[in-house]
């Protein structure tokens, strides 16, 4: 022990108490007031997503906590604020995390709650978030400020009362909580001396996949908003011309689209992200289940015989086989090494994104045509003086097609064609699921594939006719008509980007139809006979 930690001892009775712990040695609750943003999951910072993954307790309204619950921390308790005592989980030694949307200095829960912390010296932080103040003009494309116009005043209404001859010579007014009372602050404002004809941006379900903006004028903005849902808010300025030119969330090309994605959430990853990235909210169900082979005798041979030099090439049709041999590589204590010297190939984008996250960079793959089709036309024939080995290793399911087989016998080649895994039909989804199947609550679905055409009909029924249906190819194409179905998309290459970006192009070419016919812009699910339609 150093001199001066023994003063301290000699001097107190006791060493200092470690950061975080008190001086009996219990560790230090506190409170963090986090903002999580107006709507949007993806606008959290990343101080919030940090506190959010590690507090002991999470305060936060349950229409908030479905939003925001893939960033708490698992083995966090989550409550309601009705009767949570901040102060007192937090004296039990507990880090609290009290959720509050947009950001909490706009929040009269904070000033309340922080209040009684400050009192009690209870530890606390406030986390600000993206406020809706900025956050729900920005994605509905009304800047604030410009070079004309840079006095913004922010007013809440939620409580009514609003002296408005006290606001109306702002240049910009943005108003919140006024869902209720639109055609009052209208009025007010008119009252005061601001002209009927100004401007008006009302935006509903701001930063989410169902918002929705009214544009209007201070004379016609009660009798065109009484559709709109809460929460909304209003911008109320020359500034709002500019959403013309800068609206930009809105007419995303598959904006506020449902689309079905047949697949595991593992698989859909990057088709969900790149559907999102349109505007669309994917749902992910899986059609099939990816079982071990029945005898695993078959796969333990040929990963002895990659192991021990018998192939030349081993053929990867998808990212469930490449999932496949790497589990056996691990169970075997092996790894990415053990492709040394052979050549690999691979179908498919995501085929070969899967094995250069497994250490192995595929040295060939079809140019154009995504296919087993596709891989055929660029692999060489087999060579007996360049060639050493004629063998090669296709690990794939057990309904996989012929197709690759043939054409590489005709080659010359001899293939190990090894059951790696099975293909089963999935449970069915749930039932809101298959209702809005059956009943045009999807927008569009995406078949990848002949399998998961006749797998989702089998388990969940066949979509409605409103649904857009998009396919893969021409395979999967003849396999959805076969089914009754029409298919109004077909990518141009066998890929799920190019499948999604398809659908897009598609999205983008109906807006634009029905913009220039002077109709309201309708998703396909609002089409439906008793769908519930916008104005």
């Amino acid at each position: 022990m150093s001199p001066a930690s023994k003063k301290a001892v000699t001097d107190e009775g006791e060493a200092p108490a470690k950061s975080g712990a008190t001086a009996s040695g219990e560790r230090q609750g506190r409170v963090a007031f986090v903002g999580v943003g107006p709507g949007d999951p993806e606008l959290l910072t990343l101080r919030a997503v940090r506190i959010l993954g590690t507090a002991d307790v999470i305060v936060v309204h349950e229409t908030m906590a479905s939003l925001f619950s893939a960033h708490f921390n698992p083995a966090a308790e989550v409550i309601g604020p009705a009767g949570a005592s901040l102060v007192s989980l937090a004296r039990s030694g507990k880090v609290v995390a009290r959720v509050l949307g947009g950001d909490p200095g706009l929040s009269c829960a904070l000033t309340e709650e922080a209040k009684v912390c400050a009192k009690s010296k209870v530890p606390f932080e406030i986390v600000p978030g993206v406020s809706s103040v900025t956050g729900v003009p920005g994605y509905a494309g009304v800047p604030l400020i410009d070079g004309k116009h840079r006095d913004v005043v922010v007013v809440d209404a939620q409580e009514g009362g609003v002296d408005w001859s006290a606001h109306a010579g702002a240049a910009t007014l943005v108003i919140l909580g006024a869902e209720h009372t639109i055609g009052e602050i209208a009025k007010g404002l008119m009252v005061a001396g601001r002209s009927d004809t100004t401007p008006v941006a009302v935006t509903s379900m701001g930063t989410t996949t169902e918002q929705y903006t009214v544009d209007s004028t201070l004379a016609k903005v009660a009798s065109e908003t009484k559709h709109l849902e809460s929460p909304a808010l209003l911008v109320v300025g020359d500034i709002v011309r500019w959403r013309e030119k800068l609206s930009w969330f809105e007419t995303k090309p598959l904006f506020g689209w449902r689309v079905l994605v047949p697949r595991t959430k593992e698989q859909a990853a990057s088709l969900s992200d790149q559907l999102r990235s349109y505007g669309a909210v994917p749902d992910e169900v899986p059609t099939i289940s990816v079982e071990p082979p029945r005898t695993p005798q078959q796969m333990e041979r040929a990963i002895k015989g990659l192991v021990t030099g018998r192939y030349e090439w081993v053929v990867f049709t998808s990212t469930n086989a490449v999932r496949a041999v790497r589990e056996r590589f691990e169970q075997y204590g092996l790894d990415a090494r053990a492709f040394a010297g052979l050549k690999v190939a691979a179908v498919g984008e995501q085929t070969a994104a899967a094995l250069v996250e497994f250490g192995v960079k595929p040295d060939l793959s079809p140019k154009d045509q995504q296919s087993s089709e596709g891989l055929l036309e660029v692999w060489p024939p087999y060579d007996k003086d360049l060639d050493p080995i004629n063998r090669v290793l296709l690990p794939r399911a057990d309904i996989a097609t012929e197709t690759l087989v043939a054409g590489l016998t005709e080659l010359g080649w001899e293939c190990d064609d090894v059951t790696a895994y099975r293909t089963v039909r999935a449970a069915p989804p749930p039932a809101p699921i298959r209702e809005a199947i059956k009943g045009g609550g999807f927008d569009a679905v995406l078949f990848t594939s002949s399998s998961t055409v006749r797998n989702l009909i089998g388990i969940a029924g066949k979509p409605h006719n409103v649904t857009v249906i998009a396919c893969i190819g021409p395979q999967t194409a003849q396999t959805a008509e076969e089914y009754g179905l029409r298919v109004d998309v077909m990518a141009d290459k066998p890929s799920a980007s190019a499948l999604a970006e398809a659908l897009a192009e598609y999205g983008a070419k109906r807006r634009a139809a029905q913009a220039e016919a002077g109709d309201p812009l309708r998703k396909p699910s609002e089409m439906r006979r008793g769908a519930r339609r916008r104005k």
